[in-house]
């Protein structure tokens, strides 16, 4: 090997999934021994979390044996001539780099320094690669990151419980946090208090531009509200008997945002509601492992539905297509944006017919993309036999 490669994943569980498969790429790219990736505890989601805490690494590091070489650290001979001395490389790659920038830029450095660690490591790799490198992404996604037993047996235990109640549920990933909202530059409906409060944690984010929430809104750039999803999913059919897994964390607004979707879906759970405060209690002050509740349950369920499209929506979307194109149905906001809007000027069934035409294409149906076509993560056609 060519030197050990030290990677620092960012974001929430599903932005560091992410980097962790590109990670594993970039080893097999610079013939180098991995290093387990670090994960983010620096960012909004404030976990200490590492990796070993929420993936299993023994099975991470064996099946990936024929792929590439990786370590749960660093030898100690080179931990104390890199780490404790001070003497460790560190750089970002610019997102989304080639194989070929690897090959002559990053693998000079690490062919000289031995070591060489690259920190905020998400989306570093370009989304089209030759068709090995595809496929392995795939391997380490779909395969080598299987989570913790301990997190397994909860959201397996999740699973179990929505099924004894109904045969058939929808999970929905409700990405409706004030950071999102504040990010996202739209406008919800909450007044000057919302304006107020999300301007101040827009603030964060010293790059971004002031948007006008209007035109946000007409590019499809704004999440669905728990009331628009709810509408969304009634419109299509899903009567008010069905049974709703709602997968979020901190939802802006409480219960005063969430009281629509109840009263339009009353068999509402959550995992807080579906277990005790002492099951849930390893659980509860880790956001990438309450994540990965959700995600157990999300992936289990007959039709998942998402009212963004994050990091979780389409790293989910992908698998469910990856492992026989399970129902994912995500909203067309471009279109729905307008419509919501206009809703109270139009009988319920001519509204209903509308978003039945609008989300066209957006159901999740097998040949719903084109090979190529969106992030890899959410659709690994690469990795996906033709019939």
């Amino acid at each position: 090997a060519n030197g050990y490669l030290m990677i620092e994943a960012s974001g929430g569980l599903n932005q560091q999934r992410t980097g962790i498969t590109d990670a594993v790429v970039a080893a097999r790219l610079l013939n180098a021994t991995l290093v387990v990736p670090g994960l983010d505890h620096k960012s909004y989601w404030k976990d200490n979390s590492n990796f070993s805490d929420i993936f299993d690494v023994d099975w991470f590091i064996k099946s990936l044996t024929s792929d590439v070489s990786v370590v749960k650290e660093l030898p100690a001979a080179a931990r104390s001539k890199y780490l404790k001395r001070n003497h460790l490389t560190s750089m970002r790659v610019p997102r989304k780099c080639t194989p070929q920038y690897y090959q002559s830029k990053i693998l000079p450095i690490l062919q000289k320094k031995k070591v060489l660690r690259l920190t905020k490591f998400d989306y570093r790799l370009a989304n089209k690669l030759e068709p090995e490198l595809q496929r392995l992404r795939c391997r380490v996604n779909y395969r080598a990151l299987q989570f913790t037993p301990e997190i397994l047996n909860m959201g397996n235990s999740l699973v179990s419980r929505m099924r004894q109640m109904s045969k058939r549920y929808i999970a929905l990933h409700l990405r409706y946090e004030s950071d999102m909202l504040a990010f996202s530059g739209c406008y919800y409906g909450g007044g000057d208090k919302e304006i107020k409060e999300l301007g101040a944690i827009r603030k964060r984010w010293k790059t971004l531009h002031v948007r006008s929430p209007e035109r946000e809104r007409r590019n499809g750039k704004c999440p669905l509200t728990p009331k628009e999803v709810g509408l969304m999913l009634r419109a299509l059919g899903f009567g008010n008997d069905s049974y709703l897994y709602v997968a979020s964390g901190e939802v802006y607004g409480g219960e005063e945002s969430l009281a629509p979707l109840k009263a339009l879906f009353p068999n509402y759970f959550t995992k807080e509601t579906l277990t005790t405060k002492e099951e849930l209690q390893p659980f509860l002050h880790y956001s990438s492992r309450m994540a990965a509740l959700d995600y157990i349950v999300s992936d289990e369920s007959n039709v998942f539905v998402t009212n963004n499209n994050g990091n979780m929506a389409r790293i989910l979307a992908g698998r469910r297509r990856y492992y026989g194109h399970k129902r994912t149905i995500r909203p067309n906001t471009k279109k729905l944006g307008s419509l919501f809007l206009a809703r109270h000027e139009m009988p319920w069934d001519a509204f209903a017919a509308k978003v039945k035409t609008f989300q066209k294409g957006f159901m999740g149906e097998p040949n719903e993309m084109k090979q190529g076509r969106g992030e890899f993560h959410e659709n690994p056609a690469a990795c996906i036999c033709e019939k």
